[in-house]
């Protein structure tokens, strides 16, 4: 089944789980506002957390991850390969944050790309939640943490399979979400960036 056209349609598979917009599912079944009308406008956990309801955002991180997981999971399932097995999961992220669900404007991918990394590549997923843990616990950026773990996955990604392929797949991944984080950025750099426990995130 390994060919160029059943490729494709994993892919393309990955990036329609990718789509599923967890967040606004979640809140719809809480009872919550979207979460597009508040906060960030961003259709993540961070931003349904900004409703006061911890389990639908637990539920939102959650979905999220699990896009990433299950886009992994199935091209493992078809035996077409840990390569194409990543693909499907990059897709996967890439339809989080450009979902054709909601025109193409998602959320920032964090969880998304996690699930992505640990499902796909277990040591470099565990090397940036260690990252990501670290730079939280240290800094209280939620935003600072994550960009720092994406910076680290294409490192480690080349280190432990000392693959060119899935190094190229972890950076196209983390540039993305990096670009995604721009107004954190910003933000970090203006020294205006909220912290872990403020009343202003917008990390995922």
């Amino acid at each position: 089944m390994n060919t160029a056209s059943s490729t494709a349609i994993v892919i393309a598979l990955g990036y329609l789980l990718g789509c599923i917009p967890f967040a606004v599912i979640t809140s719809r079944m809480f009872g919550l506002a979207d979460p597009r009308s508040y906060g960030s406008g961003n259709p993540g956990a961070t931003n349904v957390l900004r409703s006061g309801n911890k389990v639908a955002a637990v539920l939102t991180l959650l979905g999220d991850a699990l896009k990433g997981v299950a886009a992994v999971l199935l091209a493992r399932w078809l035996d077409m390969g840990d390569g194409t097995a990543l693909f499907a999961g990059v897709a996967a992220f890439v339809g989080h944050v450009f979902p054709v669900t909601l025109g193409f404007r998602g959320g920032k991918g964090v969880a998304t790309a996690a699930g992505v990394m640990l499902a796909a590549v277990p040591a470099v997923g565990l090397t940036a939640l260690g990252v990501w843990v670290l730079v939280a616990v240290l800094t209280r950026y939620s935003s600072l943490a994550a960009l720092l773990a994406a910076c680290s996955a294409p490192v480690s990604g080349l280190l432990y399979t000392h693959s060119a392929t899935i190094c190229a797949a972890l950076a196209a991944m983390s540039g993305l979400l990096i670009w995604r984080h721009a107004d954190n950025i910003r933000r970090l750099m203006n020294g205006t960036e909220s912290r872990i426990g403020g009343k202003k995130t917008s990390t995922s």
